[in-house]
């Protein structure tokens, strides 16, 4: 945990919640050992859900669906929701639960490795939230960029990985190693890419959040 734990248990205390259906997946998902995104992180997406109110947003990363439906349940009516997921025990539950809440039409789950799909896509999108392999997000950051309009968000989550970010690449597990060199590389593109205005956030397990100024 990035702040301290009593800061943090305050914090989340005084969380006005969701509503009973993303409560109930939050519960299967902590019931199941899924990971999914922290309170706080929760509550800075509904915060950027109401200053930006996009019309279309893309999720690098599903799991079983809960942030999706999180930011279909908040955003403007109309949002239409694009999310990628490759791990396949978890897709069909994600499925799932977008039936269950009635959110199959404006949430679309695409299924494969994210680096082929997003070099497929097309089109823009005016939030864009990376929540998939953190080794991997320096490498999909070129797409990303090419699919963030001039004024859209990049919300990218886990970046600070508990702490470990600050501490020598040899102070950290060696099968961690490449993932602790790839999201330093990470954020200190984010912080020094001409397009971008970004700032690092202690919150949850460490966010970034992007604003993409001009085009490159």
């Amino acid at each position: 945990m990035i702040a301290d734990e009593r800061m943090s248990a305050f914090i989340d205390s005084l969380d006005s919640g969701n509503t009973p259906f993303l409560n109930k997946i939050e519960e299967e998902a902590i019931r199941t050992n899924v990971p999914i995104i922290r309170t706080q992180v929760q509550s800075l997406i509904k915060l950027l859900l109401a200053v930006q109110k996009p019309s279309s947003i893309l999720e690098v990363g599903c799991a079983i669906g809960f942030s999706a439906l999180l930011m279909s349940e908040y955003a403007p009516k109309g949002c239409h929701i694009t999310t990628i997921e490759k791990y396949e025990k978890r897709i069909p539950v994600a499925r799932e639960n977008f039936r269950r809440a009635g959110k199959e039409e404006c949430i679309t789950l695409l299924e494969g490795d994210a680096a082929d799909i997003l070099k497929e896509l097309a089109g823009s999108y005016e939030l864009i939230f990376m929540d998939a392999a953190k080794g991997q997000y320096i490498h999909f950051l070129p797409d990303i960029l090419r699919l963030l309009p001039v004024g859209g968000i990049l919300l990218s989550d886990n970046v600070l990985q508990d702490g470990d970010i600050i501490e020598s690449r040899f102070a950290v597990t060696r099968r961690n190693r490449t993932i602790h060199s790839r999201m330093r590389e990470y954020l200190y593109e984010l912080k020094h890419h001409p397009c971008l205005e970004t700032v690092i956030l202690p919150v949850g397990d460490g966010v970034t959040v992007s604003v993409k100024r001009e085009e490159g």
